[in-house]
């Protein structure tokens, strides 16, 4: 029980600040504490503790019972009704009961700290409960919070005695935080496939310019069909793509199995002048990639297929690729040019 009485939060009575005896009101909580407090600001600082003064008024009655929470948490609300604040101690020590307080009386800005607060201090053995008073208390970014916490963690928190609680009074919770887990895991997979495809535009939209750099200016051992390879020739910024593909057009000019589709590379290494040939926008005339003439006389042939629109598809994300890697190039460049040091410059000398 704490049936010791406190002061209003402002002044010891009524007559000190001007108002009438009839101005205060007494909050009464379930272990017996009276707390005086000003009828005008509770009721300013709440609407529902508006609401109840109003009906108070009618009966001549003073005081305002609130129950279920530790008497000093509701001490430390009616002080947040005055001031506007509490610290950090009191939002530890009561933020839980403060939250059902400031949803109850509507008191946004409490409400709104205490989501805040209780955000930084979830563990694996309060966040089932906290997700609990979150549903409950309508705050939302402290239940996406929660339930985040509990997906990441979930190993650790099926082992509580909150879980084992929930699993056996709130079966609809706890099917809504196994749905949460599923679709997290489901956007995770999503994700990671995302990455990886573009990833692979990424890798086909630099061979695309490897493969142009080889058959237009030739590398260290592949150059054009009308230019032999320079031997002091210096590997180039893109050199372990090219190097591959090097090596890759070797094979393919030597290959004995090609002439009967039995070679992998081979399909692999066709089908990049393929690519090529569907991106190139030089005049047949002027490209010196091999077979980019044939493929698009092919390609002009061959309509209503879904292959070819699978294809068409694979072509506009190399080519989304290939613009991105370029913007990126010219915005590193700018980066590092507005980074050179002007100390480079020469200085004045002053005599």
């Amino acid at each position: 029980m704490c049936r010791s009485s406190v002061s209003p939060p402002v002044s010891n009575s009524g007559h000190d600040s001007g108002e009438s005896v009839e101005s205060i009101v007494y909050i009464v909580t379930s272990g017996g504490r009276r707390i005086p407090a000003h009828a005008k600001i509770l009721a300013s600082a709440s609407p529902v503790l508006e609401s109840i003064i109003d009906q108070k008024r009618r009966s001549s009655e003073k005081t305002i019972p609130i129950n279920g929470v530790p008497c000093d948490a509701v001490e430390v609300f009616v002080s947040f009704l005055y001031f506007n604040r509490c610290n950090e101690e009191q939002m530890e020590k009561f933020g839980i009961h403060l939250l059902a307080l400031a949803h109850v009386y509507l008191v946004p800005q409490l409400k709104a700290q205490c989501a805040k607060a209780l955000i930084g201090w979830l563990t694996v053995e309060n966040v089932v409960d906290i997700l609990q008073l979150a549903r409950l208390c309508d705050a939302p970014d402290l239940y996406l919070k929660c339930m985040k916490v509990i997906s990441n963690r979930f190993k650790s928190v099926e082992e509580t005695e909150a879980w084992k609680f929930l699993q056996n009074n709130d079966p609809f919770l706890e099917l809504e935080i196994l749905k949460f887990i599923d679709d997290v895991e489901s956007r995770r997979k999503s994700t990671r496939k995302h990455m990886q495809e573009q990833s692979l535009y990424f890798q086909l939209s630099e061979a695309m310019d490897c493969l142009q750099h080889i058959c237009t200016e030739g590398c260290t051992s592949v150059g054009p069909y009308d230019r032999k390879p320079s031997k002091n020739r210096a590997p180039c910024s893109k050199f372990s793509t090219c190097e591959g593909l090097q090596h890759s057009i070797y094979h393919f000019a030597n290959c004995k199995k090609r002439v009967n589709g039995g070679c992998v590379r081979c399909k692999r290494m066709w089908q990049l002048f393929k690519l090529h040939s569907s991106i190139c926008e030089s005049p047949d005339s002027t490209c010196k990639v091999p077979l980019c003439r044939q493929f698009k006389t092919r390609g002009t042939q061959v309509k209503n297929n879904k292959q070819e629109a699978r294809w068409e598809l694979l072509v506009k994300k190399v080519v989304a690729a290939k613009a991105i890697s370029s913007l990126s190039l010219q915005k590193r460049k700018l980066e590092q040019q507005e980074l050179q040091p002007r100390s480079l410059e020469k200085p004045s000398i002053v005599m």
